[in-house]
């Protein structure tokens, strides 16, 4: 049944909001997929749904699309364009202006160094750790079984915000990497194309990568490192 409604909630981190509605009783649950275009409705926006209802749950809207949205401001008398009020209208993220921001978006996380360059020297310093005993053998099997566990971790995560259920805290993501399972981690955000956007994190996800490896060649190395200062 098609009907319209506002926006009155959204989460960005979870990928889903409520639209209220007078015809129903309660607010309806929508996700960004469920959206024209994936684009996500500025808070207060009156939007075109279709309702739904689902076994066991409550209802949710279907293609949801922003009213008016593109719309030209009314003319005036002598054929110009009125003046926007921009403070009582809404911004919102249309196609044309998201390419510009997505493009910054990579600019602002771009690393220093390739994650395959990485990886060699995290393996070279975890090859040279069990030689050197310095690390136990099964340094080894932790770091397989902790990059597995990392990977795993995303592709709940990114099912989840495809199904619009509990998302897994990006702390929770951000640890597993600093303990060793970056290399997964980008890999996942790679394969499932999940992560990717997000400057912030991005940004928090190249910091636990340094930390790591820093954390990891102090270790090693400081034995040695003290030694030569004597």
């Amino acid at each position: 049944m098609k009907k319209q409604g506002q926006v009155v909630r959204f989460d960005e981190q979870r990928g889903f909001g409520f639209i209220r509605c007078n015809a129903t009783s309660q607010d309806i649950f929508f996700h960004i997929r469920d959206c024209h275009g994936g684009t996500q409705p500025p808070l207060g926006a009156t939007v075109d749904f279709e309702e739904i209802h689902m076994s066991g749950k409550g209802p949710r809207a279907m293609a949801v699309r922003q009213r008016n949205l593109g719309a030209l401001p009314p003319s005036s008398r002598d054929g110009h364009r009125a003046p926007i009020n921009h403070r009582s209208v809404p911004r919102a993220v249309t196609s044309a202006t998201r390419p510009r921001q997505e493009a910054r978006q990579p600019e602002a996380s771009a690393p220093l160094m390739g994650v395959g360059s990485l990886t060699l020297i995290w393996i070279a310093l975890l090859t040279w750790g069990i030689w050197q005993h310095r690390l136990p053998t099964l340094a080894a099997l932790g770091a397989v079984g902790i990059n597995l566990a990392t990977f795993f971790a995303y592709w709940v995560d990114k099912y989840a915000a495809q199904k619009g259920q509990w998302r897994t805290k990006e702390d929770t993501l951000h640890l597993l990497a600093l303990a060793g399972g970056w290399p997964a981690a980008r890999a996942a955000q790679q394969v499932l194309r999940h992560k990717t956007v997000k400057a912030s994190f991005q940004t928090t996800y190249w910091l636990t990568v340094w930390l790591h490896l820093a954390g990891l060649a102090g270790y090693l190395f400081w034995e040695r490192t003290q030694s030569l200062l004597k």
